[in-house]
């Protein structure tokens, strides 16, 4: 969706970087020209992480999915595995789980016919146990769910828990957290949720607690996705991220309790969005991955390539899903996640063609497996890394967006730093700007958008029904939630619940007493009590 002025002839991408009608060896910046030596897989690995890129390891097909009860969702991850996906993420209701709350609080009863339509309802260690019946845990790469910063310990012990309980080594287990700021700090905002503060205390204790057990858990994902899909552009993403990625190594920092290589590590391992200007999005990974390193060498003096070395997963834009002409998602899901595979990512998830209408059905998931297999199978896009190598376009447009976006995180650190922007209000207004920039073109015929803006008539015979979820999903978890309540060893229960507030109003690690909080079968809704106990609410900066 490159917008352009076709009545003034200038063009520029959807970032509003102007765009050359051609372009030559003279518009690559100096600076930039001597690191197109570099071969893929050397630093500063903006042309690839890996040498022979795809040829020796496709990206991870590694697709959202979740809804209704722990069982609806445990059937659909079993489909997609089914179907060729390679690794598989865990999807937690975020009516209850971004707020920390349990199905009978007020304000989830009062939305009840919402519940389970954003992802499975897991109130305690038992639901978790249900989603996870027979996935393989051992060989497959799982994403554990909680998105969101205060929602992440418990999703993560839980996962870990079930894992345990099921004989597997800890050491051994594969996978990845997300615990994102930009979701519920920025671009959904929740009602009630921690001070940043306290959730950067929560992903370093993560980040520490993983180190120590978990050494090939991937802790935290800084999701630039959910930073873009609000409004952030393409060099507003990389900035705001690698910003966001500063605040942990200086936490870390502060703390010594790791050493800073193995905390660039934990953070190094994070999500973009894909969207529909092909060559910019390409060019954004491509940028991703040479920022990374000179954040570290430069920044931190860590030149250790396995480190240096940024793991992106991407996923395509939900928001550029459109409800008119819903098939026509299909070609936008294709374009968004051939620019990723252009741009080197190792894994990468495609949004359902009917996500505008609902969550995604079985065969828009389906779909979204296919497109991958297709781009991977059909296309000999494996046969070379970065193709887009040496384009004079490509190679301009990525020193652009690196000095855009440097610039940008600049600016955050004059604002105090990512935390500060958030606590302000400075980044959501950024974000706003966009939204309404991008809004304004659409209006004015500026952007076009197939099937909302221009060529409306819709003659097409098929027809999207969308997937609802299931009915039953909020009595069946309240239910269960009653049953947890009654049959739990209480004693037990009460006592890691009271141990978790005392290790929360300390400055120890929350994890071990999270995970014996688990094993205790203490619920979300509990935890969530103690955070806002202990930690208060999140003041909002967004005027209402």
């Amino acid at each position: 969706m490159s917008t352009n002025n076709k009545q003034g002839g200038d063009w520029k991408s959807i970032s509003g970087l102007p765009l050359k009608q051609f372009y030559s060896e003279h518009d690559i910046p100096q600076a930039y020209r001597e690191r197109l030596r570099a071969d893929p897989g050397e630093p500063p690995f903006h042309r690839g992480a890996h040498p022979t890129g795809y040829r020796t390891k496709a990206w991870r097909i590694f697709q959202l999915s979740g809804f209704g009860k722990p069982e609806d969702e445990n059937e659909r991850i079993r489909f997609l595995l089914e179907q060729g996906e390679t690794g598989f993420i865990m999807e937690h209701d975020r009516n209850t789980g971004d707020h920390c709350y349990n199905v009978d609080h007020p304000d989830v009863v009062a939305r009840r016919e919402d519940v389970g339509l954003t992802g499975a309802v897991m109130q305690s260690v038992r639901d978790i146990d249900i989603c996870m019946k027979d996935l393989p845990l051992e060989t497959s790469y799982g994403h554990a769910g909680g998105a969101v910063v205060q929602h992440a310990p418990f999703a993560l012990a839980g996962y870990w828990t079930v894992a345990r309980q099921r004989g597997v080594d800890l050491a051994r287990l594969p996978g990845t957290g997300q615990s994102d700021f930009f979701l519920t700090y920025l671009g959904c905002v929740t009602k009630q949720q921690v001070p940043t503060a306290a959730g950067l205390r929560f992903n370093a204790d993560i980040m520490e607690f993983c180190n120590e057990h978990l050494p090939r858990w991937v802790p935290v994902s800084i999701a630039g996705y959910n930073g873009a899909d609000t409004g952030l552009n393409a060099y507003q993403e990389l900035g705001a991220l690698f910003a966001n990625a500063v605040e942990y190594l200086e936490e870390i920092k502060r703390r010594g309790t790791m050493p800073l290589e193995a905390a660039a590590r934990a953070c190094g391992g994070v999500n973009f969005r894909a969207s529909m200007d092909l060559f910019e999005e390409a060019s954004k990974m491509r940028a991703a991955r040479l920022m990374w390193q000179q954040l570290l060498q430069q920044r931190y003096g860590i030149t250790n390539p396995k480190v240096a070395n940024l793991r992106i997963h991407c996923v395509t834009a939900g928001s550029r899903m459109t409800y008119q002409q819903p098939l026509n998602n299909i070609v936008r899901g294709t374009v968004m996640a051939l620019a990723a595979a252009l741009g080197g990512v190792q894994s990468l998830g495609v949004s359902g063609y009917d996500e505008a209408l609902s969550i995604p059905s079985e065969h828009a998931h389906q779909m979204s497996v296919r497109i991958q297999q297709i781009l991977q199978q059909e296309t000999n896009i494996q046969a070379v890394t970065d193709p887009l190598g040496g384009s004079y376009y490509v190679e301009t447009l990525t020193a652009e967006l690196v000095e855009r976006a440097w610039v940008f995180f600049e600016e955050i650190q004059e604002q105090g730093g990512f935390l500060a922007t958030l606590d302000s209000g400075w980044l959501h207004e950024r974000a706003a700007e966009n939204q309404s920039e991008d809004f304004r073109q659409q209006e004015s015929g500026e952007q076009v958008i197939i099937g909302v803006t221009d060529h409306k008539d819709d003659i097409s015979p098929f027809e999207v029904d969308g997937f609802m979820g299931v009915d039953d999903a909020y009595d069946v978890a309240l239910e269960r939630l009653h049953d947890v309540r009654r049959t739990r060893y209480e004693a037990g229960a009460h006592r890691a619940l009271k141990a978790l507030e005392s290790v929360c109003r300390s400055d120890q690690n929350i994890m071990p007493a999270m995970m014996e909080s688990l094993e205790a079968e203490v619920t979300l809704g509990e935890i969530g009590d103690v955070y806002r106990s202990v930690f208060g609410d999140w003041a909002t900066p967004i005027q209402t």
